[in-house]
């Protein structure tokens, strides 16, 4: 084996020096007391002109974390994300959790109040709140959406500890881990430490499917008249994005996207079947004899959608029972427990086999015909919203999709239309993740741009979504970290999801008959083009839906050539 001998002067030395040997990059950290010996040590590496792992202040919790989702959206790579002790945590928790519900992993840590009140070990506690700030169990408040939680006793630990945090994080399913770090722990005095280089704890390998369940699956399909599959998540791995599409032409399947989370199937592909987003379920769920759900928490509502008595289901994902979610009652008659981007290829050639060519040649031709008369619509729906005011959602999608580029990354807080704005490619679009907690949009987007620095990134984001973002704290990062995206919002000045809800559960009620709906409507609406410019971005306001497309144009040239961040706040309505 071989190891590494490094001279370091404190545990909180070592702790970043076991970081760079593992290939962390970035350090995203929101500082507090407990933090002193991790700025003493990240101002000596400064000093000898060391550059990883790069500590990036980000001046909110929340932001921190999701710019470490997004850096290993563009990378791969998982990141550090440290804040102070309890309250740091408890900001920053929204953003674990939509972590964990996209199997995002990321080394989350945060400082302990010290243990000790007396005496003279280094970073005994000093300070009013190392009393008020502690916790009986600090980790309990994000304890069931980690995958691993654990505090660093002793030095002697340091990389075992740092280890089993990244392998926790990195196995499949991934996800986020915990690590509490105690102030005299980090600033306890240490020599040296030896360690394997490169590591030995590697967790990198494909779950393959159970070769019977490949069998039966591809039965099923193959048997079918009216096979649908529907996915979310797909797209996760890019390369699976072509296993799918292998499938689907194998047996000219339907590929329906539920609420996507990334890009999961070409949309010009005849294949393609559509969107389906909130509660308006496509009735081709309740038609089909056969359903293939590939990496999909939630294929269809049961309480709007009955499925066929004889349908069979297939339920294809690393987790197909997503067991981390307490209830989850979907029929499956064949699970398929597999990483779908080993899975697909295999099913799509078992298919390819056993299919009858006629057959789905016909269904071929009709899939055809069926995806020209849908996209025929879409564009007509997008053209009767070109001259109206309160510009509408689908003209505003159209007018960004149109300004994409293959370069492009796009991050979508819900309120685009993938309809008039499909992505570029695999690993070009990022929607919100399914535990909605939002403000996860303007973070991820400039954590993209930080782990790809030559994409153009653009984040659409709802009025509301951009509040919770955090957005002067978003803006200082792309400020401060020379982040340059443009941020686009959807701002129609209302909660539009709790209308909508009200609506669904009160259909002839006070709110439905009075058009009058409390504690929805986020007016009068700021002119948020006025916050980026305070940190030197370019902003504007968009009324007329004529005006939207140069302002677009402008804003990616401040963007792309400028080097500036750019905000376009499009004043919207259903």
């Amino acid at each position: 084996m071989s190891t590494k001998t490094i001279r370091v002067e404190t545990v909180a030395e070592a702790y970043l020096e076991i970081l760079r040997e593992r290939g962390v990059d970035c350090f995203f950290g929101n500082a507090g007391t407990d933090f002193a010996s991790i700025v003493d040590a990240f101002a000596k590496f400064a000093a000898q002109g060391r550059t990883a792992p790069r500590p990036l202040l980000v001046a909110h919790e929340f932001v921190a974390v999701s710019m470490a989702h997004g850096y290993y959206l563009a990378t791969g790579r998982p990141q550090v994300v440290m804040v102070h002790v309890t309250v740091g945590t408890a900001n920053a928790v929204g953003a674990i959790l939509n972590a964990a519900r996209t199997q995002t992993p990321v080394l989350f840590t945060a400082g302990r109040t010290p243990i000790t009140e007396g005496g003279t070990l280094r970073g005994a506690r000093d300070t009013h709140i190392h009393w008020a700030q502690e916790a009986f169990d600090q980790a309990g408040m994000l304890r069931e959406f980690v995958k691993w939680d654990y505090e660093l006793r002793q030095a002697a630990q340091l990389e075992a500890v740092v280890d089993r945090a990244l392998e926790l994080a990195l196995a499949e399913p991934r996800g986020p881990v915990y690590l509490t770090l105690p102030r005299e722990v980090l600033a306890a005095p240490l020599g040296q430490i030896t360690i394997a280089s490169p590591s030995r704890r590697q967790v990198g390998s494909r779950r393959f499917p159970d070769p019977a369940r490949i069998e039966e699956a591809a039965g099923i399909l193959a048997a079918a008249r009216s096979p649908l599959v529907i996915t979310a998540e797909v797209g996760r791995v890019p390369a699976a994005v072509d296993g799918l599409l292998a499938l689907a032409e194998a047996g000219a399947l339907p590929v329906l996207e539920a609420s996507s989370a990334y890009m999961n199937f070409p949309t010009g592909h005849p294949c393609h079947a559509g969107y389906v987003y909130g509660s308006q379920w496509d009735p081709r769920v309740g038609e089909a004899d056969a359903l293939l759900v590939v990496d999909c928490d939630v294929p269809w509502f049961p309480s709007q959608v009955a499925l066929r008595d004889d349908a069979r289901v297939i339920h294809l994902a690393t987790d197909p029972f997503f067991s981390r979610y307490p209830m989850r009652s979907y029929p499956c008659d064949v699970p398929i427990a597999a990483e779908p981007v080993a899975a697909l290829p295999l099913l799509a050639e078992t298919v390819r086999r056993k299919v009858e060519p006629r057959a789905v040649e016909a269904r071929r031709q009709r899939l055809l015909a069926e995806h020209g008369a849908r996209r025929a619509a879409w564009q007509e729906a997008a053209e009767a919203e070109r001259g109206r005011t309160p510009i509408g959602f689908q003209w505003a999608s159209r007018c960004l999709g149109e300004v994409l580029g293959p370069d492009t990354v796009l991050v979508n807080e819900y309120p685009l239309d993938l309809r008039h704005a499909p992505p570029p490619g695999p690993g070009s679009y990022f929607g919100s993740p399914h535990a909605g907690a939002l403000g996860w949009g303007l973070g991820t987007a400039l954590g993209i741009k930080l782990g790809a620095p030559d994409r153009t990134v653009i984040a659409a984001v709802g009025d509301g979504a951009y509040i919770f973002g955090v957005p002067t704290a978003a803006h200082y990062a792309a400020r401060m970290h020379d982040l340059p995206i443009l941020t686009v919002i959807f701002n129609n000045g209302s909660w539009d999801a709790v209308k909508r809800a009200t609506l669904q559960v009160h259909p002839d009620g006070w709110a439905a008959s009075t058009r009058s709906f409390p504690l929805s409507d986020l007016s009068p609406s700021p002119r948020y083009e006025e916050i980026v410019r305070a940190f030197d971005g370019h902003g504007e306001r968009v009324e007329d839906p004529g005006e939207l497309p140069a302002a677009l144009r402008r804003a990616l040239r401040a963007v792309r050539e400028g080097g500036r961040q750019a905000l376009v706040n499009v004043v919207c309505g259903r």
